[in-house]
């Protein structure tokens, strides 16, 4: 009998992963035995643990840059393991916990190298990971905002491209993400978490307080589109693959996403994690953006319309560009060179970086 909820994940997954530090032929072998969609935690735990000894071993022998890289992959595969596992909390509290260790001891041996920072709110903390150019600071700082259910160790590429274009990045885990998905529910007002993040990084010297931009992703667009909506000093704000009401997009979620925001959303029943949903809404908040937003969609995209994103841009204020991408699916995975260095670059001119 079909495990609907695994073939599920294995057909549409893959674009996502491997965009994000998968290897493809990792992915291909994990996901090949699997027969039940509860296997699926334990077999990409099994895939982190063979990078997690190749990190070991390359640390015996002192390369450091090498055991780096591997930590940081056996982290985006321990996340992956408990990617929308929410029905064995256990399992998925497991599997985040080894993510977060394997990132935190990768973190000093990235080039440039990266800190973690703690950022007390509301009687919990957010937690986001900092890394800037190698060159004197201060810099300009891009916020990095994941989506439902991904998380700060998969953004190593994404970082890569402001990286590599003169921008500092902070990684962020937000209410329902990540280091704070246990303790934070997801919640659509994100001016108070733009707010404690900002100040957050005008205390660091190597920020250019004058130059903070924001990018998100699926539900991460949502949010950076609600920060960018909001009274903070944001240069420029990108919304990739976000929804512009969650609760009009509801019926046409995957069981495994619904579930996954019940979860997150700390709702008691799949009817209030609906009505939850309907709060996720830009109605009122796009046209308070008069900063510049760049909005970015897949015409292909299964979760969200891309009439969503066409929406957003023309209900904002200041400038804004639409880029519909014809062979996107959601978040655009399946064509990253298409957006990911052109965002970069927006990004890079709207915080007065020369390229």
């Amino acid at each position: 009998m079909v495990d609907v909820l695994l073939e599920t994940a294995v057909a549409n997954w893959e674009p996502r992963f491997t965009a994000n530090g998968v290897e493809a032929t990792d992915y291909g072998r994990i996901t090949k035995g699997l027969e039940r969609w509860d296997d699926w935690c334990a077999a990409w735990c099994a895939g982190a643990e063979v990078h997690l000894e190749l990190a070991e071993e390359a640390l015996r022998e002192g390369r450091n840059f090498t055991a780096g890289e591997f930590f940081a992959r056996a982290a985006t595969y321990f996340h992956f393991a408990k990617f929308l596992f929410v029905h064995d909390l256990d399992q998925a509290k497991a599997a985040h916990a080894r993510a977060v260790d394997a990132l935190n001891r990768a973190l000093p041996h990235f080039v440039p190298p990266g800190s973690r920072h703690e950022i007390a709110f509301e009687g919990s903390r957010l937690v986001g990971v900092f890394r800037a150019p190698n060159e004197n600071g201060p810099h300009p700082t891009v916020i990095l905002i994941p989506g439902l259910d991904s998380t700060k160790e998969e953004f190593r590429d994404v970082e890569r491209a402001f990286l590599n274009r003169g921008m500092a990045i902070f990684a962020l885990d937000g209410p329902g993400q990540g280091e704070a998905e246990w303790t934070l529910p997801i919640r659509p007002e994100w001016d108070k978490v733009g707010e404690a993040v900002i100040s957050h990084l005008q205390t660091m010297p190597d920020v250019d307080q004058s130059r903070i931009g924001v990018w998100g992703v699926s539900l991460g667009g949502f949010y950076a589109a609600r920060m960018a909506s909001s009274d903070l000093p944001i240069k420029g704000t990108i919304a990739l693959a976000g929804p512009y009401n969650l609760g009009a997009a509801w019926k046409n979620l995957n069981p495994l996403t619904r579930h996954a925001f019940e979860v997150r959303s700390f709702s008691s029943t799949p009817e209030e994690a609906e009505r939850r949903a309907c709060d996720m809404t830009l109605e009122g908040h796009a046209s308070k953006i008069t900063t510049p937003l760049l909005v970015i969609m897949g015409k292909r995209d299964r979760l969200f319309p891309w009439q969503d994103g066409e929406r957003l841009a023309n209900e904002v204020r200041g400038e804004s560009k639409l880029i519909l991408l014809e062979e996107g699916n959601h978040g655009c995975a399946n064509v990253i060179y298409r957006h990911r260095p052109l965002g970069a670059d927006w990004l890079a001119a709207k915080l007065g970086v020369s390229l």
